[in-house]
């Protein structure tokens, strides 16, 4: 006798569906097999099936039970597949017909009383039994919200098997739950923090939003106190709004690397990852020996900050330039290749020098010349290239602090730069690749970055007295661009030159 049911397995940030067959053949022996490259949490799944079958009231099948978990050649990971190896085994038992089980997808952990536990990467599952043409999906009532967002799919919420197999074989007893994207985009897209918190810092607001206009890299250089995290963690709130697409993307890699939980079951703002500064390459970038997203993957569509960036491993730091370019990661094992998204907004902060007082009015720096060089140079040159907008963050005056005045909303802020982030897209309808500043290729900058004859005298005089780089050079045409933008210019001015060359402070050697 055979049946079969069908799950999914995760590779990388998506899902393959998996088809189990379960098959019972006449034996004294009663012994189990399962294949197909399972790990050792599925080959242990056997133990746990049986014993939940028989706690939920379903006879153990007699005999030989042969578990072929299809295709054989993808390594079969985690306990998720225990819901439909029981339900298969169940159905085969109990005669259910077959054409009922071809329609669903089923996933879940389950208990030895038979109780289905939450698993992860729930909604790249649910979007692969859609692809695959799948009607329903039946998952853990924890799971139940993230899954719902998949629309053209029924999604069903079970607790416990028995409940799971009443479902396939009776039809009653559960209802599929729906989650109103719109609804709950409004209701949970609002942030705990604004911009209008801030006291003082005009400049390096003003510098905030033009790296958020046009997705450019920020790092703020000040010393302690002056509120570099602070505005850093406000960064987000100024960001356009996450479409439903980058919503989905982002919520399946916090899904796969069990992140979600309760009201975050579907992530409709921003994600901020601040990674402490010893954080492994692994940690930082992702692998293992199974592969899982890393802090610059958990950070797309987002920001990453790296607080006390020249603390960092060197190591550490340099591999951050492969997602800088290319927007993804791909890391290699033995066991195969895996890419994961990784397109954010990098945001740094760091002290001038190791005691943090350099150039400070009031407190007296203590560092030797030779140990701010020292400090300075944990930080690659060409990773400081890929960071467009080099701010100074003073601390700030004591009438600012103590003053009623407040500072611009966050909601303010986020109208201009949608405005100029919908210059961009308009401007570069014809690359998909492309969707703003940062992103344009040499063959866009030619056509987009044209100077007059004043900004180019301007531009080769920086090259030349403060040895800028090629990339530093393309970084300033490139912000350049941005201002020109939030002032609603298609022209480049003079102006928009020397403002983009005051934000390359490190290149223009002002603190050593």
């Amino acid at each position: 006798m055979l049946t079969k049911v069908y799950s999914a397995a995760l590779v990388g940030v998506d899902a393959v569906e998996v088809e189990i067959e379960v098959n019972l053949t006449k034996s004294d022996m009663g012994r189990v097999f399962i294949v197909g490259l399972p790990d050792t949490a599925v080959k242990e799944s056997k133990d746990r099936v049986f014993t939940a079958v028989s706690n939920s009231g379903y006879w153990r099948p007699r005999g030989t039970t042969t578990i072929n978990l299809a295709p054989g050649d993808l390594k079969k990971e985690g306990p998720s597949f225990d819901l439909a190896i029981a339900l298969g085994m169940v159905a085969l038992r109990e005669k259910l017909d077959p054409a009922v089980l071809e329609d669903y997808c089923m996933v879940g952990e389950l208990a030895l009383t038979g109780a289905v536990r939450p698993v992860t990467g729930v909604l790249p599952i649910a979007l692969e039994a859609r692809k695959r043409g799948k009607k329903a999906l039946l998952v853990p009532r924890e799971n139940v919200a993230e899954a719902s967002v998949v629309d053209g799919l029924e999604v069903y919420g079970v607790s416990d098997l028995r409940e799971a197999f009443e479902h396939l074989h009776s039809g009653n007893g559960i209802y599929p739950v729906k989650v109103d994207v719109d609804a709950l985009f409004s209701q949970t897209s609002s942030y705990d923090v604004d911009f209008a918190d801030v006291k003082g810092q005009a400049h390096v607001k003003r510098a905030i939003e033009v790296a958020v206009a046009g997705n450019h890299n920020l790092l703020m250089i000040g010393p302690p106190g002056t509120g570099k995290s602070m505005l850093a963690k406000r960064l987000p709130t100024i960001i356009p709004m996450m479409t439903l697409e980058e919503a989905i993307e982002t919520t399946k890699i916090h899904s796969i690397s069990g992140m979600l939980e309760g009201r975050r079951s579907f992530l409709t703002t921003r994600p901020f990852r601040s990674p402490h500064h010893t954080i492994s390459d692994v940690g930082l970038l992702g692998g293992s020996n199974s592969p899982r997203p890393g802090e610059v993957s958990l950070a797309h569509n987002g920001v990453l900050f790296l607080d006390e960036l020249p603390e960092f491993r060197r190591s550490t730091l340099e591999v951050l330039r492969q997602p800088l370019e290319d927007g993804r990661v791909t890391i290699s094992r033995a066991s195969g290749t895996m890419t994961f998204p990784s397109n954010f907004m990098l945001v740094c902060a760091m002290n001038p020098c190791p005691c943090g007082y350099m150039g400070d009015p009031k407190r007296e720096c203590r560092c030797s010349s030779g140990q701010i060089q020292k400090y300075r140079q944990r930080i690659s040159g060409p990773l400081l290239d890929r960071i467009d907008l080099h701010v100074e963050v003073p601390l700030v005056e004591y009438k600012e602090l103590s003053g009623e005045a407040t500072g611009e909303s966050s909601d303010t802020i986020r109208e201009r730069v949608m405005a100029a982030r919908a210059r961009q897209q308009e401007r570069y309808a014809g690359a998909p690749k492309v969707t703003a500043n940062s992103d344009m290729t040499p063959k866009l900058m030619k056509e987009f970055c044209r100077v007059d004859e004043e900004s180019s005298h301007f531009l080769e005089q920086a090259m030349n007295d403060l040895n800028f780089s090629a990339r530093a050079h393309d970084r300033i045409l490139k912000v350049a661009r941005t201002l020109a933008d939030l002032d609603h210019r298609e022209a480049i001015g003079s102006q928009d030159i020397l403002e983009a060359i005051q934000y390359r402070t490190l290149d223009r050697n002002l603190w050593v």
